[in-house]
């Protein structure tokens, strides 16, 4: 379905961008009953946000005109919660405006702001920034909200997670009470709920599910590995797909740092992004990125956070992510906006039972394979060396005449012989790699996924599911903090927990049985790769006596239990 009738310069700025068809989001807040209401909207990473609000705010901001008036106090504010988003969102926004005559700025942390306050004084149509920033600026009034007509927030979830309430609620108590409010969220917690009904009115609740959407564009391959043979799984991986952009996820700064590295001495234009790169380094590796100096961006997930490269084609996960929610996160990077991409996970034989949980439980179904061979790489060049530049554009007459002297000289065979080995030395040569074989799926050692679609089997084993937390007695684990935080995430409530023994690195606790799957759902959605759970089967980890009704402790039945070997530790 096309996009429905716009004021002619978005028309114009989609169609230069090869924008034909609207993602589910940008549907949903271009129907008519849309226009001009506050907006409550839950969408994933990747589902084309950036264009769905900024179309939706077009009507606001322009009236009837199809381009906005010179440029004085902004008319619309976008709050993101991390620097990266921010400057993303402003690239997405200056081209959509663009033909409308609209001057857009970004206010970020890590950047000069006397350069912003400058900026600001010459006037804006749209700011996009970052919480500290944006109420640094209204303190010191060098930005003026007076005449502002919409706010945005973007990926208010992830806002509120970094502790940006205050600031939220202040930039927002300093706006016009007549703005157009909306606000963008991955997931829709209490908080999100209680912010919305504060500073909403008659808010439009849009649901759009990233699932459903979120892997239409994306193939995802699963490519089994022996472990010390990673690094050249990644370098074949990359020359088979001869990507314009590729991104190669490590869990470590260690191993990013180890991955360039490699890739940049086999001949790969490679760049690192991690933790420990200051603005300047950042700025400058995803520059070479966009302009193609550089193909291949190895990095840690933070690090990644809030990256956006039209050409990125290929996702490749050295390491395996944390969680399911991870791997989407990742994954997501490609497949944007209509434009097909590939997600390759590499997963060792002993790490193959977790990758098909995660895949489970993201409801993915990968083709699983051995690793692309030297041999088969080779082949791909042959065929490709035809499609290359050097073949399809016109020959100067200087090389035709060049091409005569050496025919003279050399037979054909010779020439073209001399002609694939010099295209090949342009390349990262392939490796030879081991295929460990394709094991099927592993048999169960016990311990379940937390898959939602699985809840039924989960609920059938027993009045009482025991499950795992990576939390324990060295983390603080505590049950008046553990019993909040798994009533949470897990949508359950208090009475739904029986009892809990806390070790020194994990936690184990009884969900009933009733709720379990439920339980499980909700933790597999609201998780984060810092604190996971896993269900036990049948009573493993349950104390030696089982009281109460069926079986079911009360919360208050917490133990406290010293690992072997280990002394207690002191509280903290």
């Amino acid at each position: 379905m096309p996009f429905p009738t716009l004021p002619a310069p978005f028309t114009r700025a989609l169609a230069e961008r090869d924008y034909n068809d609207p993602t589910p989001v940008q549907s949903a807040v271009l129907e008519a009953n849309a226009e001009g209401r506050d907006l409550l909207v839950s969408a994933q990473t990747g589902s084309g946000k950036t264009v769905a609000y900024g179309l939706a705010i077009a009507a606001t901001l322009l009236g009837e005109a199809e381009t906005l008036p010179p440029a004085a106090a902004p008319l619309a504010l976008v709050i993101a919660p991390t620097r990266e988003l921010a400057l993303q969102v402003h690239r997405e926004l200056s081209w959509l405006y663009a033909k409308a005559g609209a001057r857009v700025i970004a206010c970020v942390g890590g950047m000069d702001p006397r350069r912003e306050h400058r900026a600001l004084a010459e006037g804006a149509h749209i700011v996009v920034g970052t919480p500290g920033r944006l109420r640094d600026h209204i303190e010191r009034r060098n930005l003026d909200t007076r005449d502002l007509r919409a706010a945005i927030l973007d990926e208010a979830d992830e806002m509120l997670d970094l502790g940006f309430r205050d600031d939220l609620e202040f930039i927002l108590s300093q706006t016009p009470e007549s703005r157009s409010t909306l606000l963008f969220s991955a997931t829709l917690p209490k908080a999100i709920a209680t912010l919305a009904e504060r500073y909403q009115r008659d808010a439009l609740r849009i649901a759009v599910k990233g699932q459903e959407r979120g892997h239409a564009d994306i193939a995802y391959r699963a490519i089994r590995v022996v472990p010390r043979e990673i690094e050249h799984v990644v370098l074949n991986v990359l020359r088979e797909a001869d990507a314009p952009t590729a991104i190669v996820f490590c869990n470590t700064r260690n191993a990013v740092r180890h991955l360039q590295a490699g890739l940049t001495e086999r001949g790969f234009s490679a760049v690192a992004l991690s933790g420990e790169l200051g603005q300047g380094e950042r700025n400058a590796a995803l520059q070479a990125l966009r302009d193609g100096r550089a193909r291949v961006c190895v990095a840690t997930d933070v690090a990644a956070r809030g990256i956006d490269l039209p050409t990125l084609s290929l996702v490749i996960h050295a390491d395996l992510p944390h969680d399911a929610e991870v791997l989407q996160h990742r994954s997501g990077r490609t497949g944007r906006a209509g434009r097909k991409g590939t997600s390759v996970l590499l997963v060792p034989n002993s790490r193959r039972r977790r990758a098909e949980q995660m895949l489970m439980i993201a409801k993915i179904t990968p083709d699983w394979s051995g690793p692309p061979s030297a041999d088969e790489i080779r082949r791909l060049d042959g065929e490709r060396m035809l499609g290359d530049p050097l073949f399809t554009e016109p020959a100067a007459e200087e090389d035709l005449a060049l091409a005569e002297s050496l025919l003279a000289q050399r037979s054909p065979q010779e020439l073209a012989a001399a002609l694939a080995k010099v295209y090949r030395t342009r390349l990262p040569a392939p490796e030879d790699v081991t295929d460990p074989g394709d094991t099927g799926p592993r048999r169960s050692t016990g311990r379940l996924p937390y898959d939602p679609a699985d809840a039924e089997r989960i609920e059938a084993m027993g009045p009482a599911v025991w499950f795992r937390l990576n939390l324990g007695r060295r983390d603080n684990a505590d049950p008046r903090r553990l019993l909040p935080m798994l009533t949470r995430r897990g949508g359950i409530d208090r009475q739904e927990i029986g009892a809990i023994r806390i070790f020194d690195r994990e936690t184990k606790f009884e969900v009933r049985g009733n709720a379990a799957g439920r339980f499980a759902a909700s933790f597999a959605r609201n998780g984060s790769p810092e604190i996971q759970v896993e269900a036990l089967s049948g009573n493993e980890g349950a104390p030696p006596e089982r009281k109460g009704p069926k079986g079911f402790k009360s919360p208050r039945a917490v133990k406290h239990t010293r690992e072997a070997g280990k002394p207690p530790r002191k509280p903290a």
